[in-house]
């Protein structure tokens, strides 16, 4: 049984460029306050785990990831219109529909997390969307001839990471709200 994805979001991963567009724009505007919370005391009081890098990699290593994700929906696309075999459209559709999933799950967690400050929420939404990526991830793979993994694996490793990240905040800051009010 194949799921049905509405032609508006198979359509626009068929053009390469609106493809890695949709994302990169998606991820810029759900993380528009991030920079400002920050440099915030309530950023800088944060416990944090070991391993954490500047707050400058962030946004030229999400940058690639979301080029990278938005090419790899591209290649699923490409894909699905050029398949005939029945296991490879149910897989394929149900990867791209993960592709959506997981790509709103992206855009809440930056005001989830910076934006409401809350952290716990946001670990939940990060580890939902590292395993909708993983599991999407694995479901393009044989359809795309490993195309789509290519893309889609250092979107994976990073988001393992980022989960680790803020799952070590979340404990080391006693798994609640900060003391800071929200503005």
């Amino acid at each position: 049984m194949s799921i049905h994805i509405p032609n508006i979001l198979l359509a626009i991963p068929r053009n390469s460029v609106v493809a890695v567009g949709l994302p990169l724009a998606l991820g810029f505007l759900s993380g528009s306050q991030t920079s400002q919370v920050a440099v915030s005391n309530w950023y800088a009081q944060l416990r944090t785990p070991p391993g954490r890098p500047p707050r400058e990699v962030f946004p030229f290593v999400w940058t690639l990831l979301y080029l990278s994700m938005g090419y790899a929906s591209h290649v699923a696309v490409k894909a699905l219109d050029a398949t005939l075999l029945d296991a490879n459209r149910n897989d394929l559709s149900l990867g791209i529909a993960l592709y959506y999933a997981q790509l709103g799950l992206n855009c809440l967690w930056s005001p989830i997390f910076f934006g409401k400050r809350q952290i716990g929420l946001a670990l939940v939404d990060s580890v939902l969307m590292t395993g909708t990526t993983w599991y999407m991830t694995k479901l393009l793979d044989r359809p795309t001839n490993a195309k789509a993994t290519y893309f889609l694996l250092p979107y994976c490793g990073w988001l393992a990471y980022a989960t680790y990240l803020n799952a070590g905040i979340w404990w080391l800051n006693d798994g609640s709200k900060p003391r800071e009010s929200h503005k």
